[in-house]
């Protein structure tokens, strides 16, 4: 009887030794970290990386050390979007992005932007007391598809009776500019991928979006403004950059995310009814600034050719909406979003557009 006891007692013994150790390889190979987010240490952060649409330009209100002091001309703003993105844990706002900047700006490599090192240089320095919990890219328009300059030469187009609207020469070869661009979007984002993941970051740590472009002008304006109290354009221009241009580039775009395993945002139609000059007398509606000119940049001489630099770009109110937008899409899971107004005036990322929906 005492030996079928011990005898008991000694298999149980085992079972139970057995379960311990099958528990603790399943917690070993379930959880081989405790982290919950970023690795490192400092604030939990989010970026902004990408050109004007993103650094703050229009807003009319810039850091010192990027209105032009020694060179640079980035037009960092403490209006910009990112400033204003609500993202759960997040405490620190880091604005990384340069006016004028293209792909190659964003890019690992020696390629400067107004005397500074390429945004993913800055990125890596950043991530050593950071821990960066979102990265928000809007890039590509200053690539092949050269936007500003294209709206720039409607502008020209707007003094000359006799020359055609400017978009009749933009269409010609305006698709294949787009084409060339998607490939350059993607290696900047995927850059941003390698410089996290070379950090000790897994892909779940962080989010990486990319924004699209919300078109600056429109057609729906009063005609005493299309002139140089407001937006000197024609009005066939206007349409085109509304309903062609900037929903193009977020075609486009929207590829170049998908290549580089990132979430997209579009913003091609997010203006609508408060593009520049759309508010008549009434500004207070508008999200982007009108033809703006810094009449003290023109005494010097350094500065004359940046006078008019902020034109048509979104001022803070418009910074205001997008960053609320993001905000609102970074929580969800959403791959993909479009920017829409709602019922309260505000936007609010909806299910994403095509390209032709935005015609």
């Amino acid at each position: 009887m005492a030996r079928s006891r011990w005898w008991l007692g000694a298999c149980a013994l085992a079972g139970v030794s057995l379960l311990i150790a099958m528990f603790v390889l399943m917690t070993a190979d379930q959880a081989p970290d405790d982290r919950t987010g970023p690795p490192g240490r400092g604030p939990l952060t989010v970026v902004s990386i990408g050109d004007s649409t993103i650094s703050g330009e229009g807003t009319g209100d810039y850091t010192a050390a990027t209105d032009g002091k020694d060179g640079n001309w980035c037009h960092r703003s403490p209006n910009a979007l990112v400033n204003d993105i609500e993202l759960r844990g997040v405490t620190e706002h880091v604005n990384l992005a340069c006016s004028g900047a293209a792909s190659k700006h964003i890019r690992l490599g020696d390629k400067k932007q107004w005397t500074e090192p390429s945004q993913a240089q800055q990125l890596e320095q950043l991530v050593k007391d950071h821990r960066v919990a979102a990265v928000v890219v809007g890039i590509g328009a200053n690539d092949d598809p050269q936007f500003s300059r294209l709206i720039s030469q409607c502008f020209t187009a707007w003094f000359s009776d006799e020359a055609a609207p400017c978009n009749e020469n933009i269409r010609s070869d305006w698709q294949s500019r787009v084409e060339a661009m998607i490939p350059k979007v993607a290696e900047a984002l995927n850059d941003i991928h390698t410089v996290l993941r070379e950090a000790g970051y897994r892909d779940e740590d962080y989010e990486l979006v990319l924004q699209s472009y919300a078109s600056p002008i429109g057609p729906d304006m009063p005609e005493s403004l299309r002139n140089l109290d407001g937006c000197p354009f024609r009005k066939p221009d206007l349409r085109w950059v509304r309903d062609t241009g900037a929903v193009d580039l977020a075609a486009g775009l929207r590829r170049a995310a998908a290549k580089a395993d990132a979430r997209f945002l579009d913003m091609s139609r997010a203006a609508r009814g408060h593009e520049a000059c759309s508010g008549g007398d009434d500004t207070s509606s508008e999200w982007f600034t009108r033809f703006t000119v810094r009449w003290s940049d023109l005494e010097h001489a350094d500065r004359a050719s940046h006078a008019i630099q902020e034109s048509f770009h979104p001022n803070a109110r418009g910074h205001r909406q997008f960053a609320g937008c993001l905000s609102e899409f970074l929580a969800t899971t959403d791959n993909a979003a479009a920017c829409l107004e709602g019922d309260d005036g505000d936007l609010h990322p909806a299910a994403s557009v095509t390209a032709e929906h935005g015609r």
